[in-house]
């Protein structure tokens, strides 16, 4: 397909292929999983299970993709599946109107072969490491605050939440968010994502990536 063109260069025509068999959950419709959204769809990924319990509110207007005047207090998982059809029709996205957790995540994630962390809290992000953990796939974990990112992919086993929250609350970002830290968070977890589903590529497993973007500060570190 034309559409797919212009990723030739990257990807061969096989990897393209691969891709449209793959099925990809993003949990959090929000920040970091609107852009998730929009770009695994770009890809040409062909079914992404797209999960989130919340609705749009006038203070996501500031960064998050999805949102936009028009569509003020509509669930956010079902104007994913909005935006999909105007990006990629051939994509099937699959619009999951609830929260994470414990007892659903099983359930949701079962079909996927990758899934995506783009959730705002810590509780959430552990009950997706162990359903992965469960059902034997890889999770890409994403967190941001302000000018600062981190990024890791997550395998069975690995548990590397653990390390990250080892002696983590739940706390509100005192930081805030701005537009583009979630854009390149974002873009990172569907370089990790795409890596994973074709086979290629150096992943940062057992590693994490920290990103200062007020200082251009990029560090891995060992988890």
């Amino acid at each position: 397909m034309v559409r797919y063109d212009i990723n030739m260069p990257c990807l061969s025509e096989e990897e393209n292929s691969i891709l449209r068999d793959k099925t990809v959950a993003v949990v959090g419709c929000g920040s970091l999983g609107g852009y998730i959204i929009e770009m695994l769809g770009r890809l040409g990924v062909g079914k992404i299970i797209a999960v989130d319990g919340d609705v749009f509110e006038e203070s996501d207007l500031n960064r998050q993709m999805l949102s936009n005047v028009e569509n003020m207090g509509k669930p956010k998982a079902l104007e994913a599946w909005e935006r999909m059809k105007l990006v990629n029709p051939d994509v099937e996205l699959l619009p999951v109107y609830n929260l994470i957790d414990d007892n659903n995540a099983i359930t949701i994630l079962q079909k996927a072969q990758v899934v995506v962390d783009a959730l705002d809290n810590v509780k959430g992000k552990m009950a997706l490491q162990k359903a992965c953990e469960e059902l034997k796939i890889p999770l890409v974990y994403g967190a941001i605050s302000g000018w600062h990112a981190q990024i890791t992919t997550i395998f069975p086993g690995d548990k590397s939440l653990d390390k990250i929250y080892s002696d983590a609350k739940e706390t509100k970002n005192p930081h805030g968010n701005l537009s583009f830290t979630p854009a390149l968070a974002a873009s990172m977890e569907v370089s990790e994502v795409l890596k994973l589903l074709i086979g290629r590529g150096d992943l940062l497993k057992s590693k994490m990536l920290s990103i200062n973007l007020l200082n251009n500060s990029f560090e891995i570190t060992k988890l």
